[in-house]
């Protein structure tokens, strides 16, 4: 899967779909997108703050800014868990993640455990959660 279909994927096709199974190119993908989104908001709004603004008009732009990164975190949170899915792992470990992800030091080793359950492959075939996102549903049309 490329950038494109990837960012196409979680967007507009699994927006809000915790169900299945994502492979580990369409979860590094949307991850790249969603940093290099970061990336320029936070490039605008550097840029904003150097023209030294009135608050008024820091919270507005802090707003109009926000707003699209907070709905790019509910893709972010469903690809997570259809790639834990991939891991033939529960969905509610993300969750778990994240809120132990908070507690001081113990939150960075959650992070590295993370990482490293998102970097692995997925299991191959199929598993509770889903057919094998990398597997070809017609693979003797490939070379037909």
């Amino acid at each position: 899967m490329g950038f494109k279909e990837a960012i196409r994927t979680c967007l507009f096709e699994k927006y809000i779909t915790f169900s299945g199974r994502a492979s580990r190119s369409e979860y590094w993908w949307f991850y790249l997108f969603l940093v290099l989104c970061l990336a320029t908001f936070a490039i605008i709004f550097a840029v904003v703050m150097s023209m030294q603004p009135s608050n008024t008009a820091i919270g507005v732009i802090f707003t109009i800014l926000g707003l699209p990164l907070v709905a790019l975190y509910i893709p972010l949170i469903s690809v997570m868990v259809r790639r834990f899915h991939d891991r033939d792992m529960s969905g509610w470990l993300v969750l778990v993640a994240m809120l132990a992800g908070a507690i001081p030091y113990i939150g960075v080793l959650i992070s590295i455990w993370f990482f490293v359950m998102t970097v692995m492959k997925g299991t191959e075939g199929d598993n509770r959660f889903g057919s094998d996102p990398l597997k070809l549903e017609h693979s003797e049309d490939v070379f037909a």
